[in-house]
């Protein structure tokens, strides 16, 4: 399934983005096709040539490019950007320097009447000077609703170029053939055109400048890829362009600079700030066999690392497309808003037309006048623009925000999920505890020794890859114990091992393994409960068929935990611990950490019916799990949180994927989700009022109770700057910080 990003021009509107879907879906091959207003891209899945794509594009009547991602499509974009901010503010100034001496002079009587004897030749001037203004700073609005209507839509290009095109021909009609109407009527309105015309490129350029604020995030995170690399080649150290640096190579890192590449450290040893990827701010330490990520910095030490994830497979890399694909998807409230965006202008055109007939026919004077006047003012009020970047803006602040502080949003609807979830689901091993158990007690039987106990349960477990397994290996290890030859090696799901070892046959794992093959524990049961009781998992060992004693493993509980969970209580989370461990020792750390209800000794096939229990009762589930063995629960749950530190983390296999090994991450993602929703409903509910209020204002309601009739040019203003209302609202989610206790 291929995976491109497109840049589109051409797009004033949250109409355009219909459009635009509508001809990217048509490519046969594409699977889905999402739209950003408010970064003017797009993301096409599926299986189609890419210049397939972009010809549908233009055939729409928009421009469209692909974009490859890297540090100088960012700088180039970036500069595009800017080049067209800058022309915005040059077209809004020409017009101002026109469009303001003629509305003064309109006001204060410095023009001739247009009947009056030179009238007609000064107003004459005027208007070609108002419409060579039009053509410098409003061409792109003409032509935009050409390109519009030869497809048969209708966007904010429309609205305005009918707006004020009619308010210039009107008034080249008044001035060339002034006895054509009622004297009341003779008034020219070329100072309103090009007013209007101003205003709106000043308030395009604003809210450009303020979107330029809400990728901040991505160019930040760009920015932390360095440009060269250290490489140790034929015996010297040589500094290389980063895309020249391969696999398996070795590479010097000195204190203060950056990581390149990913890679596993071969030589030396230091500590490293990884905040970029986790969001924590105290430095790791890290040895020889511990894995480096690029962009990361080296606090003190010098090391060497080889190389084993360069360009676009490095975990920055992944985190950057993570982000970006996050930021140009959209969550339900975001699609509906497209459907309501994409029938706006023809609504407004009816609207505009009926306006225009009501003043026409039902005005007692000038009735030419007022009707063009408040079809104009409808048509420059109504621009759906507001409503198109109320939702995308703030998924873009509230997405780059989460990867700020080490959580990656996959999607749009995760987002949105996130802010409803009632119940929260924890997996214990690794997510509330440590997930790095140690062996505390071992227990022989009466014709047994620790030793040989310790010697036989880590040979059989050589073969497993379970963290007790491993835990029980390195204190064998620690204690020098050479292990046994094992045959026969067979793993119990849910209870255990089994094994030849030494041709005798050997059981080692639960009272469920112990029972079913009718082994008498009942010499230790008692000591094993009280185990359990203090939080350990304590594990049977059987050779032959009789009982040899009890290794007993711990898992230390997360040092956060405990807050974390209060803080998930705090946000009316219903806690949940789910675990394979026994009941005795989940109980134990269910206690220590404060949480609301225990599901324990679960079989990990069986964690997703778990899910679906207290989804069928209503709950909004979240499962927290490590993202691989949770995978079917983390898949049913309504938000999947994949819970890890730095690069062992797997980033594709949840909704949300959490870099550091910290519920705080939870907490932080459902506290972003809600702080993002709640401002995209601050953002519609202003887009919604505004059009609400405004087209009936702008239409001349008022004008019956209280003489009112809203001014052309204060329609324009108002909807420059509802755009900029709605952006600015965005961008006070940057400023979100976490309520993670100081410890």
């Amino acid at each position: 399934m291929k995976n491109y990003r497109l840049s589109i021009g051409g797009m004033s509107c949250a109409g355009c983005v219909a459009s635009v879907e509508t001809a990217l879906n048509s490519v046969p091959g594409v699977e889905e096709a999402v739209v950003n207003f408010a970064e003017h891209t797009a993301v096409v899945t599926g299986e189609m040539d890419i210049a397939d794509v972009i010809s549908a594009v233009k055939a729409a009547s928009y421009d469209a490019a692909e974009l490859k991602g890297g540090d100088e499509e960012a700088a180039e974009k970036e500069a595009i950007e800017f080049a067209y901010y800058r022309a915005l503010l040059k077209k809004a100034g020409v017009a101002a320097i026109v469009g303001v001496p003629l509305f003064v002079g309109g006001m204060t009587g410095w023009f001739p009447e247009i009947d009056s004897e030179n009238g007609q030749l000064t107003w004459l001037l005027l208007g070609l000077l108002t419409l060579g203004v039009m053509v410098y700073s409003g061409k792109h609005f003409f032509t935009g609703a050409w390109k519009s209507f030869r497809v048969h839509n209708a966007n904010m290009d429309t609205l305005i170029a009918l707006g004020t095109g009619a308010a210039c021909l009107y008034s080249f009609v008044i001035v060339l053939f002034p006895d054509s109407v009622p004297s009341l009527a003779r008034h020219a309105y070329f100072e309103a055109a090009v007013i209007i015309i101003g205003l709106i490129n000043f308030g395009s350029a604003l809210e450009m400048k303020a979107r330029g604020k809400t990728s901040e995030a991505i160019k930040r995170l760009i920015g932390l890829q360095p440009k060269t690399a250290r490489v140790l080649r034929d015996g010297k150290e040589v500094d290389v362009a980063i895309s020249e640096v391969g696999l398996d190579e070795t590479l010097r890192v000195r204190p203060g600079e950056r990581i390149a590449v990913d890679g596993v450290i071969i030589e030396g040893h230091s500590s490293i700030d990884e905040s970029m990827l986790t969001g924590e701010p105290m430095p790791v330490e890290k040895n020889v066999g511990d894995e480096v990520s690029t962009g990361t910095i080296n606090s003190s030490g010098t090391f060497l690392f080889t190389s084993k994830r360069i360009g676009s497979d490095t975990v920055l890399a992944q985190i950057i497309d993570m982000v970006r694909q996050a930021q140009s998807t959209k969550p339900a409230i975001g699609r509906l808003v497209d459907k309501v965006a994409s029938v706006f202008v023809p609504v407004v055109l009816i609207i505009s037309v009926i306006t225009f007939l009501i003043w026409f026919n039902l005005a007692t004077e000038n009735a030419a006048s007022y009707a063009l006047v408040t079809t104009m003012t409808v048509l420059i009020i109504a621009c759906p623009c507001a409503l198109g970047l109320a939702t995308p803006i703030s998924i873009m602040v509230g997405v780059g925000k989460a990867a700020e502080m080490g959580i990656l949003i996959r999607n749009g609807d995760a987002l949105q999920q996130a802010g409803k979830l009632t119940t929260i689901v924890l997996d214990k091993t690794g997510t509330v505890t440590e997930g790095k158990p140690a062996v505390t007690e071992i227990v022989p039987a009466k014709d047994a020794d620790e030793n040989s106990l310790l010697t036989i349960g880590a040979s059989i477990e050589a073969g497993s890859e379970h963290p007790l397994a491993s835990a029980i290996a390195m204190h064998a290890r620690e204690k020098e114990l050479a292990l046994l030859k094992v045959e026969n090696f067979a793993a119990i799901t849910g209870q255990g091992v089994s094994g030849l070892v030494d041709n005798q046959s050997v059981l080692f794992g639960n009272t469920s393994l112990m029972k079913n093959h009718h082994v008498d524990i009942s010499q230790l049961e008692n000591k094993a409960q009280q185990l359990s009781q203090q939080g350990r998992t304590s594990m049977y060992l059987a050779v032959a068929g009789q009982l040899k004693g009890i290794i007993a493993v711990s898992d230390p509980i997360k040092k956060d935990s405990i807050e974390a969970i209060q803080r998930l209580h705090d946000l009316g989370m219903k806690v949940v611990m789910l675990t394979g461990d026994n009941q005795l020792t989940a109980n134990a750390v269910a206690k220590q950490v404060g949480v609301d209800e225990v599901i324990a000794e679960v079989l990990p096939q069986d964690k997703a019916a778990k899910v679906v229990y207290f989804q069928e009762r209503g709950e909004q589930v979240a499962m927290v799990g490590d993202g691989i063995n949770d995978a079917p629960a983390l898949a049913q749950a309504n938000v999947g949180f994949a819970i890890g530190s730095g690069t062992d983390v797997a980033i594709e296999s949840a909704d949300i994927t959490l870099m550091r090994g910290s519920l705080y991450g939870v907490a932080d993602a459902i506290a972003i989700s809600r702080a993002t929703l709640s401002n995209i409903k601050q953002n519609l509910f202003g887009a919604f009022i505004y059009n609400t209020l405004g087209i009936p204002v702008a239409a001349g309601i008022l004008y019956p109770l209280f003489g009112i009739l809203l001014n052309p040019m204060i329609a324009g203003a108002a909807m420059a700057m509802s755009s900029v209302t709605v952006v600015s609202n965005a961008n006070r989610l940057r400023f979100f910080k976490s309520k993670r206790q100081v410890t």
